[in-house]
């Protein structure tokens, strides 16, 4: 006996290995049911993940558009709805447009805005930012003179919450 410790018989050595390869088995059999329980969820969680980015895609392709409309109808509460406080615009010609002057720009009585319809409009989303893109033409007056204005634009949307607000505007004029 050695530190009080006895040397296990040849009995007790063959009754510990077994006990030892039964625990090992068992352990092999628990990792390998779930590692395939692991991938058999996998494809579910793939298909939850790409069901939820399906929903916000439409939701803020149907927010963009009631923002549009608000727009035209010159809807003061729903163009700032939509509207991060913190928002800016770099317009056509690279002035920085605060939420103030980009909604007095767009209520000014001198403006009229003709409905428009967005061409090759695209949503990528990044986590909590949403890149709306998209090209447009867009016709109206501006104190009673006519005007074409034809342009891309990126949105930049982030979720703050449970709502998505626009946080900036860039536009590109394109030629007419």
């Amino acid at each position: 006996m050695l530190g009080g410790k006895s040397t296990p018989t040849a009995t007790e050595s063959a009754e510990g290995l077994a006990l030892l390869a039964a625990r090992r088995k068992s352990l092999v059999r628990a990792l390998a049911a779930a590692l395939v329980g692991a991938f058999v969820g996998l494809p579910a969680a793939a298909d939850q993940a790409a069901d939820s980015q399906a929903d916000e895609v439409a939701q803020l392709r149907a927010q963009a558009d009631r923002w549009d409309k608000a727009i035209v109808a010159k809807r003061r509460a729903g163009i700032e709805a939509n509207m991060a406080d913190d928002f800016r615009q770099i317009d056509g010609a690279g002035n920085i447009e605060t939420k103030q002057s980009f909604v007095e720009g767009l209520i000014d009585p001198k403006l009229t805005i003709d409905p428009y319809t967005v061409e090759d409009f695209e949503v990528r989303l990044y986590g909590d930012v949403a890149l709306l893109s998209g090209r447009t033409q867009m016709t109206g007056t501006y104190d009673g003179k006519l005007f074409t204005s034809h342009y891309r634009y990126i949105d930049i949307y982030v979720r703050r919450g449970r709502a998505w607000k626009i946080v900036s505007v860039q536009i590109t004029k394109l030629p007419k």
